[in-house]
């Protein structure tokens, strides 16, 4: 049953603790839990395992948990927006462990399914597979790759209902449906929350899945590069 809660910080009380693993949804900037990120970091925790696509950017998403050195430990596609990630990641004083993006997805994806582990061709025959088991199938070589259970899943959605039913807005999707999946215990913020039951043909992650519920607080809604162009004379606007 999902409890819903005032705010992020009431949402997480008593769920966490020093050393823990968290799967954290969004993609750069876009569809980030950010109430609920910026409520793990004012608890405090440290020595944190992040398991994340990516770790926001300098100073906002999950880049404040860096700015605040409270991780210790990251499993992530991508580096390349957050210069303090690149910078400690360089200099050896934040352990780093790149896993390809489509394989971070099916990783999270096995977790939630209760797969301990599968295998993939991605990888294979490169330091991502140094010490993992490689078997031939078929002619073709593959790596086992571990699934990924976290302690805590933290998500972000669009809408939800009381009884946790969630769905996302467009991209802001990403791997928020992953993440909410592979927790044990699993925390959402939703942009709204509904008292009536969501239409069951737009649900995307099933409340099941969802223990805690909040609802997110209004923001501006950062952007990680903001490219523009003219607009073409007569065109629509």
């Amino acid at each position: 049953m999902t409890t819903l809660h005032p705010t992020a910080g009431h949402a997480l009380d008593g769920l966490l603790h020093d050393g823990m693993t968290i799967a954290v949804g969004g993609f750069g900037l876009s569809g980030n839990p950010d109430d609920l990120i910026e409520a793990v970091r004012d608890s405090g925790v440290r020595d944190l395992t992040v398991v994340s696509n990516n770790m926001g950017v300098d100073g906002l998403g999950l880049g404040i948990l860096l700015d605040n050195d409270q991780v210790r430990h990251v499993l992530a596609s991508y580096v390349g927006e957050n210069k303090l990630f690149a910078q400690r990641f360089l200099a050896g004083d934040l352990d780093v462990e790149f896993v390809p993006q489509g394989t971070l997805a099916e990783r999270l994806r096995a977790g939630g399914a209760g797969i301990p582990a599968f295998y993939t061709a991605t990888g294979v025959g490169t330091p991502l597979a140094e010490g993992k088991p490689v078997e031939e199938f078929d002619g073709r070589r593959y790596v086992l790759e571990r699934a990924i259970v976290a302690d805590l899943a933290l998500v972000h959605a669009f809408r939800a209902d009381r009884f946790g039913n969630l769905a996302y807005r467009l991209t802001a999707r990403n791997f928020n449906p992953l993440v909410a999946a592979a927790g044990r215990v699993t925390v959402a913020e939703a942009e709204h929350v509904l008292d009536e039951p969501l239409d069951p043909d737009v649900v995307v992650t099933p409340g099941i899945y969802v223990d805690h519920l909040v609802p997110a607080r209004e923001r501006v809604k950062n952007i990680e590069q903001r490219t523009t162009r003219p607009i073409a004379e007569g065109a629509p606007r």
